[in-house]
């Protein structure tokens, strides 16, 4: 069973950065692609980044493309968000996502951790 914890949200200002951390304690964490999406109030949810099982591949969505970098640590089953310059409308409320896929996919995630707030002030 996957169990994802996120940490690392807060409140920054506009340029700022923050890194967030998504911990699984299931059995199976490195043969899942992992994913951060994010949701702003009222809006739908975003795809922001995955990164596949192994490492190798990674994705991201065009308004963060430049600006955040994913990375995994298989070995503490760790998967990261480093985000860079940010913006206000990064605001919202960051998940983590696991999928046992290969490849880097950006839909139909199987497991969801509870969240963690991002909020960034002008």
């Amino acid at each position: 069973q996957v169990q994802l914890v996120e940490s690392g949200g807060g409140l920054v200002q506009a340029g700022d950065s923050l890194r967030l951390s998504c911990t699984d304690s299931g059995r199976t964490f490195s043969t899942n692609a992992l994913g951060w999406f994010r949701q702003a109030p009222g809006k739908e949810r975003e795809f922001v980044a995955v990164i596949s099982w192994t490492g190798g591949s990674t994705d991201y969505g065009d308004t963060v493309k430049g600006r955040f970098t994913i990375s995994r640590d298989n070995a503490k089953n760790t998967v990261f968000l480093q985000m860079n310059s940010l913006k206000p409308e990064d605001t919202g409320v960051y998940y983590c996502a696991a999928k046992n896929a290969v490849g880097t996919p950006r839909w139909e995630y199987d497991y969801w951790g509870q969240g963690t707030q991002v909020t960034v002030s002008s």
